[in-house]
């Protein structure tokens, strides 16, 4: 796994929102649709293309935004490089000394963007994912390290560079909600205007 300490600035949103015409709120999966006509985050029929599209996302980058916050409320935003497991659990590596490691002790609620930073404007595909988050306690590192570090994209870590005295620590993000960024020319969810639209990559 990669160690990462690059440029934060890629969102200033503190809810990672990439489209400022993006209406709505996230809605947990499995939540009712709220009665409001306005929000955007109902699961609609024949969703299958937007879970594609979050999978896609999910699988096709090596790097996501992470979005804590700190003491004062203020939005931290750290790249990091992740590898997903089921589309549900999110691992990466860090310091725990590092602002946002001590973020997440503190208030595990994050949020995560993933996106290809190279796509031309209008073909962008974005998941927005709210999340809870934690460092991984030692006794169960020997469970995870499998998932956590089963791609060759990155440096492999055991138990042992995990714990006891060692620098970095595994963390994960467990993801309680998906939105995809739908373009308004999207050929059967586009709505004239950029969108989030809630999917479920685990489905």
């Amino acid at each position: 796994m990669r160690r990462s300490s690059g440029p934060a600035s890629l969102l200033t949103q503190p809810d990672l929102d990439a489209s400022p015409r993006a209406i709505g709120r996230i809605r947990r999966v499995g939540e009712p649709p709220p009665s409001s006509v306005t929000a955007v985050s109902i699961l609609p029929s024949g969703r299958a293309a937007l879970d594609e599209m979050a999978r896609r996302v999910i699988d096709g980058n090596t790097y996501m935004v992470l979005g804590t916050l700190d003491p004062e409320g203020q939005p931290r935003l750290s790249p990091v490089f992740y590898t997903p497991a089921r589309y549900r659990d999110f691992y990466w590596v860090s310091v725990p000394d590092s602002h946002h490691s001590r973020n997440l002790a503190e208030r595990p609620e994050v949020r995560v963007v993933i996106f290809d930073s190279r796509s031309r404007p209008g073909e962008s595909e974005a998941v927005y994912i709210t999340a809870t988050a934690r460092e991984v306690p030692e006794e169960t590192l020997l469970d995870v390290v499998g998932e956590a570090f089963r791609t060759d994209a990155g440096t492999q870590f055991a138990p042992e560079e995990l714990s006891g005295d060692a620098r970095l620590r595994l963390y994960v993000a467990r993801a309680t909600a998906y939105e995809v960024h739908v373009r308004g020319s999207h050929p059967s969810h586009g709505r004239g205007y950029d969108s989030r639209q809630a999917a479920d990559p685990t489905t």
